[in-house]
């Protein structure tokens, strides 16, 4: 046994580090950071490595839930007819549909044809792992793209505008996530993020890194003007408090203490019955909070702050009457599905309408959804991630139904996600961009 000191040695030497570390740990004291730092970097690694090598096995697809394919409801005298705007997963396209699923006009724009060095995404995913996760349709047929790459963070893979032949007009390549929407000067705003390393002092069971949310504002012409950090407009604010109400996981793991998923611009008419907020301001949603805000972006500060019965919440649309209707993921409880839209009051928080499923008719989308309140008074609801999209009476009554006809997989048993949709009013369109549209279907 002339080895049996050197073990001993050995032994003695991992039991001091394993107590040091230990104590590191206890104590958070130099180099606990660097080993934290990496122990995030190594789990994000693992992650991206494993998770995310199948697409069929990320969010971008789910097991389609039935047989049902393109417009399996429609009721021609009780839907507010038009075209509807939505891309989907399968493709890095854009599609407008009629009332009876058929394409009109489709926009095509692959990442890899306008990626470039000055891209903050310097090794994208491949395409297959790649969305555009929200689109905006101009009258003349021009149209903005966000894409974005699972399995990557930050998230965002850059923001497109391109006309109605799919050429590009501009790119903006941040880590632009989630939403955009368009000022009625034509300022585009959308949402962006980065990791930062800044500790959050008030709070100090945040540690960094941590994932930082902006509202960029571009020129017409996709030119940055201004950036807004949305952690020190919260943290400034007088609801700053609602950092001490985050989730487990996003305090001891993510880093993602926010989760910024929805923006709109708030215009005159919208703010005309809405006390909480001016023309102007933006409405945003922080999903790991369960909050709904409004922004300032003169001030950068948050001005307004609901902390509602919702979880996990996105797409909250001011409407002109000034209450708010959002969708609510996973904040029902019953038969049918966790989800719902609901209409709210925002003074007294009571619920106006709402839509849910039931024992018949499953309604569920765990991450994604969104809504548009028609101008029939009908709500067009996305079911993302069932590959689904609703119009939906006051009375509750489904008068059209669209599911994404494309399947994928060894048996085709895999549906891909669809974005927020948009019902688009033919008249709203430029006379020459209608006429380009498929002609049989006009």
């Amino acid at each position: 046994m002339k080895n049996f000191p050197f073990l001993v040695f050995i032994l003695a030497i991992a039991v001091l580090g394993f107590i040091a570390g230990g104590l590191i740990t206890l104590n958070q004291v130099f180099p606990y950071r660097f080993l934290y730092q990496a122990n995030l970097a190594g789990h994000a690694l693992f992650k991206q490595k494993t998770r995310y090598s199948d697409p069929y096995h990320t969010d971008l697809w789910k097991r389609a839930r039935n047989a049902e394919k393109g417009v399996v409801v429609y009721d021609p005298g009780k839907a507010d007819n038009g075209y509807t705007l939505y891309s989907s997963a399968h493709a890095q396209n854009v599609f407008l549909i009629d009332m009876h699923g058929r394409v009109v006009h489709e926009w095509h724009m692959q990442y890899a044809s306008f990626w470039d060095g000055s891209a903050e995404v310097k090794h994208p995913v491949p395409p297959s792992n790649m969305f555009i996760t929200r689109a905006y349709l101009y009258p003349n047929g021009d149209l903005l793209a966000l894409y974005i790459g699972v399995g990557d963070t930050p998230w965002g893979y850059g923001l497109v505008k391109m006309d109605r032949n799919s050429h590009l007009l501009w790119k903006y390549l941040a880590h632009t996530h989630h939403d955009l929407d368009v000022g009625p000067d034509g300022r585009v705003y959308v949402l962006t993020q980065a990791i930062v390393d800044t500790p959050i002092t008030r709070f100090t069971q945040l540690k960094p890194p941590w994932i930082e949310d902006y509202v960029s504002i571009l020129s017409p012409h996709g030119k940055l003007l201004q950036k807004i950090p949305l952690t020190p407009a919260l943290l400034d604010s007088e609801y700053g408090r609602l950092f001490a109400s985050l989730p487990w996981f996003s305090v001891t793991g993510t880093g993602d203490f926010l989760h910024t998923n929805a923006i709109q611009v708030i215009t005159p008419g919208e703010a005309a019955n809405f006390h909480h907020g001016r023309a102007g301001d933006l409405l945003i949603s922080f999903r790991e909070l369960n909050t709904i805000a409004v922004l300032d972006p003169d001030q950068g500060k948050i001005v307004w702050a609901l902390h509602g019965p919702w979880i996990g919440q996105h797409d909250p649309d001011l409407l002109p009457n000034g209450n708010i209707i959002v969708f609510d993921n996973n904040g029902r409880f019953g038969p049918g599905g966790r989800s719902r839209v609901v209409e709210f009051n925002p003074d007294t928080l009571a619920t106006v309408w709402s839509y849910h499923g039931d024992a018949a008719h499953f309604f569920q989308s765990g991450i994604r959804g969104g809504e548009q309140r028609l101008a029939n008074g009908d709500t067009l609801i996305t079911e993302e991630q069932a590959g689904a999209l609703l119009e939906v009476t006051p009375g509750g009554d489904v008068v059209w139904k669209f599911v994404n006809p494309e399947r994928r997989g060894p048996a085709n048993e895999y549906i891909p996600i669809v974005s927020v949709a948009t019902r688009i009013t033919p008249d709203w369109l430029a006379p020459d961009f209608r006429r380009s549209l498929a002609p049989e279907y006009k």
